[in-house]
């Protein structure tokens, strides 16, 4: 048992990607990582939760990109943990990530023991992670890099697999031979067969050795993550770090940068539940079926359907006669795919992406740091929207060129401030904003604010803000 506070592991937790194989419920603005898909928890919070509830970790680290940093501290709120957290101004991939909190950890101690999760695994036996982790910290200490090899229960696809070596001594853990990237079916069931383990893409080392392999394999990534760290800025409870360095590191993962190059790799074997959800099936793989094998959840019904995933935040779905399929309803689109080919989702948002469909990226309900707000109806020339504002929270100061405002309390008391006037709006009172009026909106009560706007003008889109002062978010 770790027990000197200075040899605690330091956890960091990463939280890049979109999650495009999850669309339409996963997208750029609220990425799968922050959605509760398997309960009262986002696999975000469960991460966390998972690397503070045992002595042998130290106060998490979170990387992320500073479109979902709010996120982030709000969903750290509820669940009562604080981190530290590093924004990314833009994505490298895990590489850039890793050498940043490596780099991080050696400054405090060049031999910290580094832990790196992602914040999309589902892992469901915390006890049994922790435990792993722990038992990983002595090869780690040797100088290996660990991964955590998670022992297959069937021949996947959709993972990559790791090849054992030769034992590191009485440890359990092993030597890699090599790490293979994702096979087809045949060659997934020979693995298996082998006695390869799936590659969780879980990592725990010495910083020292860690800055050791990427200045080795990948300097370019290291410079630029310690040029990026170096100037990064304190910016309210974040980290930035600074963008003009950081665009210099090349955007590849760890595994393609170190881990197989590096001969100092080592794996120990786990047999906790593990997976990354990374497609709907992997999704429906982990989830609570009934008994025709179909995860119903929300406005569903369904008839002579089995083995499928059927999901509606909202209008009535219904299903009838199909069989492995997964459906998934949002105010805005609908997904219908082979619940075996789910992973061509990815492909498809790509598609939607290149026609410049909002969709791909943009949920109708947009989280900001005061509240948040989503779209109703939209026209040529209008825009009706439902907003909703914390206690205490408050708009930019702001005008449009292009269009006027109304905005109609529904619950609640709205401070109002139109060109220096602030006026208190009640329930089922109105405020009319004029087209270039210098305007904010404010909660300045205990409970939520909720309004409708209605939009009019000539163009009513997002980029039509001209702030005055700025407080994180339109």
């Amino acid at each position: 048992m770790v027990e000197d506070k200075s040899n605690l592991i330091l956890p960091v937790i990463l939280c890049g990607g979109s999650g495009a194989r999850l669309w339409p419920t996963s997208r750029d603005g609220k990425p799968k990582q922050f959605i509760d898909l398997l309960g009262d928890y986002s696999t975000f919070q469960m991460a966390v939760r998972r690397v503070v509830s045992h002595e042998i970790f130290s106060r998490p680290s979170v990387i992320l990109g500073s479109a979902t940093r709010f996120i982030a501290v709000e969903q750290l709120a509820q669940i009562g943990v604080e981190a530290d957290i590093i924004l990314e101004p833009i994505q490298r991939d895990s590489a850039a990530a890793v050498a940043v909190a490596a780099c991080r950890a050696a400054r405090r101690d060049p031999k910290a023991i580094v832990l790196i999760v992602a914040s999309d695994h589902v892992i469901e036996d915390d006890a049994a992670f922790a435990a792993s982790c722990e038992a990983a910290i002595e090869p780690a200490r040797q100088g290996h890099i660990m991964a955590l090899g998670v022992v297959p229960h069937r021949p996947a696809t959709g993972y990559g697999y790791i090849r054992l070596d030769n034992p590191i001594g009485d440890t359990g853990a092993f030597k890699v031979d090599r790490f293979v990237e994702k096979p087809d079916a045949r060659t997934a069931q020979s693995y298996v067969e082998q006695g390869f383990l799936w590659n969780s893409g879980i990592f725990l080392f010495r910083a020292d050795v860690m800055l050791e392999e990427l200045e080795r394999f990948q300097p370019a990534t290291l410079a630029a993550a310690r040029k990026a760290l170096e100037h990064a800025v304190t910016d309210l409870d974040f980290i930035r770090l600074h963008e003009a360095s950081l665009r210099l590191a090349p955007k590849t993962s760890i595994d393609y940068a170190v881990m197989e190059h590096t001969e100092r790799a080592g794996v120990l074997p786990v047999s906790f539940s593990w997976s990354d959800i990374g497609t709907w099936e992997a999704l429906w793989d982990v989830s609570t079926r009934d008994r025709s094998g179909n995860c119903l959840r929300g406005n569903v019904e369904v008839s002579e359907t089995r083995n499928s995933l059927v999901i509606s935040d909202d209008i009535l779905t219904t299903v009838v006669g199909l069989d492995d399929v997964v459906v998934v309803t949002k105010s805005d689109a609908v997904l219908v795919t082979a619940r075996h080919r789910s992973e061509l989702v990815k492909d498809l948002v790509t598609s939607l992406r290149a026609q410049q469909r909002p969709e791909a990226s943009e949920h109708i309900r947009m989280e900001r740091p005061w509240g948040w707000h989503q779209r109703v109806d939209r026209g040529a020339r209008f825009q009706v929207k439902r907003i909703v504002v914390k206690p205490g929270g408050s708009l930019s100061l702001q005008k449009h060129h292009h269009r006027a405002e109304h905005w109609v309390v529904v619950h609640g008391i709205a401070e109002v401030t139109i060109e220096g006037s602030v006026t208190l709006v009640r329930e089922g009172e109105a405020a009319y904003i004029p087209a270039g009026a210098i305007h904010r909106l404010a909660n300045p009560g205990r409970i939520p604010l909720e309004l409708i706007e209605i939009q009019v003008g000539s163009y009513t889109g997002e980029d039509d803000i001209i702030r005055v002062e700025d407080t994180d978010g339109p």
